[in-house]
């Protein structure tokens, strides 16, 4: 869950009462933002150090949303930890510790401080520059379809039960339509929410945009993309949950299963991609050279 918290901390000359927190890290990053790390970054107008980021989104006095940017990663992680267990963890970032404070919010949040004004956009004179805000993910585009992958990511076993095994006459081409793929919960965390209808649309075989998919992925191996385009995060038993991202495409796997791939051609739907001969090879090689959480 998106953490609040009724404390405040220093930014820029006033005091911010935090909401919620997430990172921005090479790793793990708001995907709605971006393809990569620094696609991510570069939608800040932040640079892509490799340390990262922690974003802590809140309102000041007067209920103006603002962003601050601070480059303790690990307060900001633990503090999401702890808000993700149920805990209640006061975020409280030393001044010190603060790069810059960003008028608006890259995120759409769903709460707001209590006993100040509704959540409004800075006065310009005070804020110095446009502010932020969410990417519009009301159609179907790039941040709406990484945000679907998001949300298969979180919920893996959701969407892989509804995955016949035996439709996949041709291992690595065959697709099933799910509709409803990426909605956005309003909640300013990395996550997206898919509705899926549950009503298969059909299989195909030799989807080009699947192969499209898989070469463009394989290609990666010999010419290693931007940061945070392939990364690798923990699964049950021995597996990872691998997250690959590319010009109009994103794709989810485990590494001991098959791979799930949305494109921005195709509203709304998630291809499953069989295991076959090759796929297990190649989710092994980008795992791999995936970037991990510390």
């Amino acid at each position: 869950m998106a953490g609040t918290d009724e404390g405040a901390v220093a930014a820029a000359d006033d005091a911010l009462y935090v909401l919620t927190a997430v990172l921005l890290t090479p790793a793990k990053f708001p995907s709605v933002l971006g393809d990569d790390y620094p696609q991510a970054c570069a939608a800040l107008g932040l640079p892509p150090l490799a340390e990262g980021y922690g974003l802590v989104l809140g309102q000041d006095g007067e209920g103006a949303r603002w962003t601050v940017v601070v480059d303790d990663v690990s307060l900001v992680a633990v503090a999401i930890a702890s808000w993700d267990c149920g805990m209640e963890h006061e975020l409280s970032p030393d001044a010190r510790t603060v790069v810059t404070a960003l008028p608006g919010w890259p995120l759409a949040v769903a709460v707001a401080a209590p006993g100040v004004p509704a959540p409004h956009d800075p006065d310009p004179e005070d804020a110095g520059m446009p502010p932020l805000s969410p990417p519009d993910t009301t159609v179907w585009g790039p941040a709406q379809r990484r945000l679907g992958a998001d949300e298969i990511a979180s919920q893996w076993a959701v969407w892989r039960e509804q995955v016949d095994d035996a439709a996949f006459v041709r291992p690595d081409t065959a697709g099933r339509t799910a509709r409803g793929a990426a909605q956005d919960s309003g909640a300013a965390q990395d996550e997206g929410a898919a509705q899926d209808s549950g009503a298969a649309q059909g299989v195909k075989h030799g989807h080009g945009g699947i192969r499209r998919v898989l070469a463009e992925a394989r290609a990666y191996l010999d010419t290693p993309p931007p940061l945070g385009r392939v990364r690798s995060s923990f699964a049950p038993g021995d597996a990872r949950t691998l997250r690959a991202d590319g010009p109009g495409w994103s794709l989810v796997a485990r590494t001991d299963d098959i791979a799930f791939v949305l494109l921005d051609e195709e509203p709304g739907e998630v291809l499953p991609v069989g295991r076959g001969p090759e796929l297990p090879g190649l989710l092994e090689a980008l795992d791999k050279m995936a970037v991990r959480p510390l």
